[in-house]
C-alpha cells in the first residue's frame, strides 16, 4: 500500500513539472498603417455664464466651449451610450424618456482655436492618432509574439 502511494505521488510530481517547460518568447511592436485626425468643434454661450463682470464670462465661455469640444471628441472615440424607454401609454400622452451618457478618458488632444461668434465662444480641437499611439507607446508598448523557443 505504502509503495503504490509512492508510486501514485511521484507520477502525478512528475507530470506536473512537464507542463513549466523552459521557453524563450520574443515580442516585436506593431505599429498601425493608418493614423485618423478627429476633428471637433465646441460652442459655449457667453451670456449663460455664471460671472460678475463681462471678461469673467468670456473666459469661462472659453473653458465651456473647450470641454464641449473635448465631449465631442470623446463621442467619437467611445461612442454614446443611449438609453430610451417608451410604453404605449406614455407614446399616447408623447410622454417620452432619453437618456445619453458619456465615459471615456482623451490623451493627446491640442486647441486648434478658440474665437468668438457672434454671442458665443466656439473651440476647435483635434486628436491624432499617432501622437495618442505615441504617448501610449511610451507607457505600454504594444507587441505581438515573434518568436517562441522551448529548450
Amino acid at each position: 500500500m505504502n509503495r503504490s502511494m509512492l508510486m501514485l505521488l511521484s507520477t502525478v510530481l512528475l507530470s506536473g513539472c512537464s507542463v513549466f517547460m523552459d521557453k524563450e518568447v520574443q515580442w516585436e511592436s506593431v505599429q498601425p498603417e493608418h493614423f485618423p485626425v478627429l476633428t471637433a468643434v465646441g460652442y459655449a454661450p457667453v451670456s449663460a455664464q455664471q460671472a460678475e463682470t463681462d471678461e469673467q464670462k468670456m473666459l469661462m465661455a472659453m473653458k465651456a466651449s473647450k470641454l464641449e469640444a473635448y465631449k465631442e471628441l470623446a463621442e467619437q472615440v467611445y461612442g454614446q451610450k443611449i438609453d430610451y424607454k417608451v410604453t404605449m401609454a406614455q407614446a399616447a400622452m408623447g410622454n417620452e424618456q432619453l437618456k445619453a451618457s458619456l465615459q471615456g478618458v482623451i490623451r493627446g488632444a491640442r486647441v486648434v482655436k478658440t474665437y468668438p461668434v457672434g454671442q458665443f465662444y466656439a473651440t476647435e480641437m483635434e486628436l491624432d492618432f499617432k501622437q495618442v499611439y505615441d504617448l501610449y507607446q511610451n507607457a505600454q508598448p504594444v507587441r505581438r509574439v515573434k518568436a517562441v523557443k522551448y529548450y
